[in-house]
């Protein structure tokens, strides 16, 4: 890919079904990669939103080669639904996928919000190829939806054995994430950043911006050691 680009692409899960994502490379050379993971299918999620598309642009001001794709079901993506079970396979293949483009040795960030959040830490768990999450609006709390429950998070023993970093992030006035059950999970994994924007819900209206800074600050800290200020340009 040429630097600066967004490339339009289709990749194959393990189950045969062909996933619609856009692939946008850094300024330059590309350091590490990044998959960004949509809120819930059933509630209109997908890549197409104003918070992931400023995540990816903040990423890739930083040097990350960013895929953001659709899970099954979704637009332009094959197949149907699956609960969050099935959507850990989009997430394995979409890794895959993104380091192509990548040295073969530069690390992966998955970030997740919402629901994707749900199925990025599941799909984590046994992938030794991300190196950390990004956990924005994870679901904690029982929604007041006319939805089937997602998939239990890992057990607690899982949780402690994942020395992995990993950024929580949710707004401050979250009904889906509500802060205390967040910071008893940030106590249950053994690298959790826990960070909270105020004045805010689940969909961090208006405030999206600031909330990519604090995940690109993270991704930079994390995996490489840097101080993570603004990127160039701002202040």
């Amino acid at each position: 890919m040429r630097s600066g680009t967004t490339e339009r692409i289709t990749f194959e899960t393990s189950d045969a079904l062909r996933l619609e994502g856009e692939m946008r490379a850094p300024d330059g050379l590309a350091r590490a990669s990044a998959v960004l993971c949509h809120p819930h299918p059933r509630q209109g999620g997908s890549k197409d939103h104003p918070l992931l598309w400023a995540i990816r642009n903040e990423l890739s001001a930083r040097g990350f080669v960013v895929l953001s794709f659709n899970f099954r079901g979704v637009m332009g993506s094959d197949g149907v639904y699956g609960g969050g079970v099935a959507e850990v396979m989009d997430v394995a293949a979409a890794v895959g996928r993104a380091r192509v483009e990548a040295p073969s040795d530069a690390p992966t960030l998955v970030v997740g919000w919402s629901f994707g959040a749900n199925v990025a830490l599941r799909e984590a768990m046994d992938d030794e190829r991300v190196s950390a999450l990004a956990l924005i609006g994870l679901p904690l709390a029982e929604p007041n939806l006319d939805l089937p429950p997602l998939p239990d998070l890992p057990a607690r023993d899982q949780l402690k054995a994942f020395r992995r970093p990993v950024l929580l992030l949710t707004g401050g006035a979250d009904p889906f994430c509500p802060v205390p059950e967040l910071n008893t999970l940030g106590r249950q994994l053994p690298s959790a950043t826990v960070e909270i924007v105020n004045s805010t819900d689940h969909f961090l209206w208006k405030r999206e911006r600031e909330a990519a800074r604090t995940v690109g600050a993270f991704a930079v800290r994390a995996l490489f050691g840097e101080a993570g200020g603004p990127t160039e340009g701002e202040s």
